[in-house]
């Protein structure tokens, strides 16, 4: 008997007006901070208006990159080796650490949508716990409970005050209501410089959305911003303020990383081989999505003017973001609210 996967098409909910889930990519420094920072300085009415977009949410993976890397620093001090990245700026030791990004991501989202308030008397233990999960999700092996017990109190001892800032941070913005609210999920995948298309194992955007749960994959749609590799190095690197690296704003990546894990991006690739125009085609678990989707060229810069003061902001090119940023949302809504 041949098996059909099942295909998943959005379906319109009635009198509902916006994205439940917007999916923001780019490289490295390509304006998505921005983007949404430029959207918290929008007047709601008009951001639901006319660009379907509610009250925001805010979902990233890199809280949690900064988290794994301090844990890092602490077995340096115990003498031992690193268990998420290489020394000295290096990437991930097991590329697969993306897809355990990508499982704490959708934990969030389900978190979110189900109002697990998190409350722990042991927040280091319970980051833990959450990364090991998300280590054997991703295929790989639980590491942090398995350090002697010593260890692992050393570790838990040093990492609490981190861990209990960001599990705060998370219940801090759980709704009483998800009416006209939009969860934004904001991250960056790639692949090494200079790397053949198609992206494939545990690299690239094809992995990022294969890793997101299913009812996530079913609300969501993507807002996809476009800079050359190039351009995504040198606003890394102009963007890094020493007196605020671990922001979202204003951190910086390593060069090695730049290069070998952003080197470039699968986006323009699924998009141009896609099943559905304007779509991301997404085949995991037996099914198929067809992910709206829309890209913003920011390849001429339209987004680096709003890490000012926005009194700062000059009205074109206010003009010329908004005008962008409607035309892309207008692509994803087009088959977001399809039948």
């Amino acid at each position: 008997m041949i098996m059909h996967a099942e295909v998943h098409l959005r379906k319109a909910i009635v009198m509902k007006n916006v994205f439940d889930v917007i999916l923001l990519t780019a490289l490295p420094a390509s304006g998505k901070s921005e983007i949404r920072n430029f959207m918290a300085h929008m007047e709601p009415k008009d951001l639901q208006s006319n660009f379907h977009i509610g009250q925001s949410l805010q979902l990233d993976d890199f809280p949690y990159v900064v988290f794994m890397q301090k844990i890092d620093m602490e077995l340096d001090k115990l003498g031992l080796e690193h268990f998420c990245s290489l020394p000295n700026g290096g990437t991930f030791i097991d590329v697969r650490t993306y897809g355990v990004l990508s499982q704490m991501l959708s934990e969030d989202y389900h978190d979110l949508k189900n109002r697990v308030i998190v409350k722990t008397d042991r927040p280091a233990e319970y980051m833990f716990n959450r990364i090991d999960r998300a280590r054997q999700l991703a295929g790989m092996e639980p590491v942090l409970s398995m350090y002697p017990s010593d260890i692992r109190a050393k570790l838990i001892e040093a990492m609490n005050p981190e861990a209990e800032k960001d599990i705060a941070e998370k219940n801090s913005q759980y709704p009483d209501s998800f009416d006209n609210k939009t969860i934004i999920i904001e991250c960056a995948r790639g692949g090494k410089q200079g790397s053949e298309m198609p992206l494939t194992g545990s690299t690239g955007y094809q992995y990022y959305f294969k890793n997101l749960a299913p009812d996530l994959l079913s609300n969501a749609a993507v807002l996809y911003v476009q800079v050359t590799p190039e351009e995504s190095r040198r606003k890394n690197a102009a963007r890094f303020d020493p007196n605020d690296p671990d922001s979202s704003l204003f951190h910086s990546t390593p060069e090695k990383v730049m290069l070998n894990d952003y080197g470039c991006d699968d986006m323009q690739y699924l998009l141009e081989h896609t099943e559905v125009k304007d779509t991301v085609t997404v085949k995991n678990y037996g099914r198929t999505w067809h992910v709206p989707a829309g890209v913003i060229d920011n390849r001429s810069d339209m987004t680096s003017f709003l890490r000012a003061d926005a009194k700062e902001w000059k009205k074109q090119d206010i003009d010329t973001i908004t005008n962008a940023l409607k035309a892309t949302v207008d692509t994803m809504w087009k088959n977001y609210n399809k039948d």
